[in-house]
């Protein structure tokens, strides 16, 4: 059977790692997917990698890649947190229920891109808006998270971080309190693509489904292509 190719767009090196080592294996099982990452914006200038660009940016991309392979799907991978305001939905979802501002922006994405690309086909795109960092997945399973990331001493205080809020997604974006910055305050030495992805092996996209309704909904979508 051959295997229908889905590139994600991330805007990252740890989104790029999580996707190429963990979410593609799970796809190839699950849906006979062949995954792989690409960060959005000058991927080849190591020097200027990662932070998200503006909407135009990652929008010409979208299409160059589905244009230039007719057989395939794109997804993205992209955080709502620090978002330019020049992405469809992002200066409205700023002001409504938090529950609702990922779905928001990703229905505006798609909005977008089917008015301006003629015969745009929506079955082979599927966005995902994380609420609000990659990092809020993390605290899906504080203990795992901790020991992943080689502190098992930070399991109460990370669970400290994570109980006010109905789902990890929604550990706030504001400047000082975004989950990587809570992160950082506890433990100074914290390397985003190093240590994210080890405490996203040992927290397992099992925990993250459970526990982020957002990141379940994208996972379900990419399991039924």
């Amino acid at each position: 059977m051959t295997m229908t190719r889905l590139l994600v767009h991330v805007e990252g090196y740890t989104e790029e790692e999580f996707v190429n080592g963990i979410l593609a294996k799970h796809l190839q099982i699950q849906s006979n997917l062949d995954v792989s990452a690409r960060i959005i914006g000058n991927a080849r200038q190591k020097n200027r990698r990662g932070g998200i660009c503006v909407w135009s940016t990652v929008k010409k991309e979208i299409i160059k890649h589905l244009r230039n392979d007719r057989n395939a799907i794109a997804t993205t991978m992209v955080d709502y947190y620090a978002m330019p305001i020049s992405w469809p939905g992002r200066r409205e979802a700023g002001s409504i229920d938090i529950k609702f501002r990922a779905e928001t922006v990703e229905t505006a994405i798609k909005n977008d891109l089917v008015s301006s690309e003629d015969g745009f086909n929506l079955d082979r795109f599927v966005p995902y808006v994380v609420l609000h960092e990659f990092e809020g997945l993390l605290f899906s399973d504080c203990t795992a998270f901790a020991d992943g990331v080689c502190r098992p001493d930070l399991s109460r205080a990370f669970k400290e971080i994570r109980d006010p809020f109905p789902s990890p997604e929604e550990i706030n974006d504001s400047p000082n309190k975004a989950p990587s910055k809570r992160i950082k305050d506890l433990m100074p030495d914290y390397n985003k693509v190093l240590y994210g992805n080890l405490a996203a092996i040992e927290v397992g996209l099992e925990a993250m489904r459970t526990s982020c309704p957002n990141f379940e909904r994208w996972i379900s979508s990419l399991e039924k292509i």
